[in-house]
């Protein structure tokens, strides 16, 4: 057989698929000593080892067969597949409002490149529409493409960036903003763009998806659904992260973007409104307001964008037995801001002291989050907290560890004046900071105990 009906396989694998005479795209029968396996082979990335074959099975999934337990390998047809997604005009319809999609990089509608193992989004109008056909009838679209980067590559330059053209979006008249993004920093750039874009009149909702479209239980389209139509009909006007809400399909969250957290690696319910309860739930249907508190659409265009960041700025997880050279190198380093996340009620070691007063008088900004999530930092209950008031540490209240981070790089970016920045860290803007958190705004149940599971059985799974 040619080389052409391998595509990646080498070494073991490579020889295996030769001496049975099977191709890639063929439909195999794999005996091996774990089991037995039917579906289709796949090409490999150019990266990958010689030592498996990849087999999409029935249900959708792929699956590795180590070379070493193959026993009999048997082509029952062939079938070569064509993963790209279809492209279709995106109808115009009069009456729907008009919506933007801005992509950064993360893929809320994707293909899979078998030969490289990467994953390609689809973005332009036409490619959404071939993949999520039910978008032409939530919204009219137009989208832009302003970075190609992962998650953990967005920053404050694409921050600024994505404010800016936010702006010039509301000036033209649209009806809402929708931003792709990856999941992994979906908050840190929902809290920069609650900073950065101030007094919206249309929403601005950022969504992303847990698992790659080429997945039978990706999240991507519903997703998408749902953001298009809390950009496009909800009342909501705020920056929002919309995505799963529970592990179901039944409904998505909107949540508040100062308040918002990746909980979990890979469940597609994994964003949490912490020390608060959701925004909104949101169906293909339309958004339903948990909270009343909230800023509504309006019909103007009048829109404060503050697109500001001093990138010298960074958190600091306490640890015990933490050494005083960590501040000391942050300083050293020219770092003009520090989020402390601190134990308890917002403490550190002794031992850090003399290293905080440098840091302080060096004219660095301090402020103190808890580890722990939910609740305030009450530093004046304890001596160590009122320590450390005393040697310029100013407490956070309930701020969400990475927002603070934002919201000081964001209010540096302004001023270095500590009066100056302190009144911005404490003035809340949306909710960052709050008077109270509600009695069911921190649900955290264990399974295991009887009423729990009872509950856990009964509405959801």
């Amino acid at each position: 057989m040619s080389e052409d009906f391998f595509q990646g396989y080498k070494g073991e694998a490579l020889e295996l698929l030769k001496k049975y005479q099977v191709r890639v795209w063929g439909q195999a029968e794999i005996e091996t000593t774990r089991g037995n396996f039917k579906g289709t082979v796949l090409p490999r990335a150019e990266n990958d080892d010689d030592k498996h074959i990849v087999l999409k099975i029935i249900t959708g999934y792929n699956v590795g067969i180590d070379t070493r337990t193959v026993t009999s390998m048997k082509e029952t047809g062939y079938k070569k597949a064509n993963y790209q997604i279809p492209e279709k005009e995106f109808p115009v319809t009069p009456g729907l409002p008009q919506l933007k999609l801005f992509g950064t990089g993360g893929t809320i509608a994707s293909r899979l490149d078998y030969r490289t193992g990467a994953v390609i989004p689809a973005f332009t109008p036409g490619e959404l529409y071939g993949a999520v056909p039910e978008l032409a009838d939530i919204c009219n679209l137009t989208t832009e493409k302003l970075f190609a980067v992962f998650s953990e590559n967005m920053g404050p330059e694409q921050y600024k960036k994505l404010a800016v053209s936010i702006g010039e979006e509301i000036e033209k008249g649209v009806d809402g903003i929708v931003i792709g993004h990856g999941t992994d920093t979906l908050s840190h750039t929902a809290a920069a763009l609650t900073f950065m874009v101030q007094n919206s009149p249309v929403p601005i909702v950022l969504v992303g998806s847990q698992r790659s479209s080429d997945r039978p239980s990706s999240d991507a389209a519903l997703n998408l659904m749902h953001a298009m139509t809390a950009a496009g009909h909800g009342d909501i006007a705020e920056t929002m992260v919309c995505m799963f809400g529970p592990t179901s399909d039944e409904y998505g969250f909107l949540h508040r973007g100062t308040r918002v957290r990746k909980m979990h690696s890979s469940y597609r319910s994994t964003f949490r409104t912490v020390g608060d309860i959701p925004l909104a739930t949101v169906t293909r249907k339309g958004v339903e307001p948990i909270k009343q508190d909230y800023n509504p659409r309006r019909k103007d265009k009048n829109v404060k964008i503050m697109p500001y960041f001093e990138e010298k700025v960074t958190i600091q997880y306490y640890y015990p037995n933490m050494q005083p050279d960590v501040i000391d190198a942050l300083v050293d380093a020219g770092y003009k801001g520090i989020i402390i996340a601190g134990t308890g009620l917002g403490h550190i070691n002794k031992p850090l002291y003399p290293a905080i007063e440098r840091a302080h008088k060096a004219g660095v900004h301090m402020y103190m989050t808890v580890q722990t999530l939910w609740g305030y930092t009450h530093m004046f209950v304890y001596d160590t907290g009122r320590d450390l008031m005393a040697k310029g540490i100013i407490p956070a209240a309930n701020m969400l560890p990475e927002t603070a981070y934002i919201k000081l790089g964001w209010a540096l970016g302004q001023t270095n004046d500590p009066d100056e920045v302190k009144k911005i860290m404490l003035t809340p803007i949306n909710d960052e900071i709050t008077e109270r958190e509600p009695y069911n705004g921190y649900l955290i149940y264990q399974g295991g105990v009887k009423e729990v599971d009872d509950f856990v059985r009964k509405v959801h799974k």
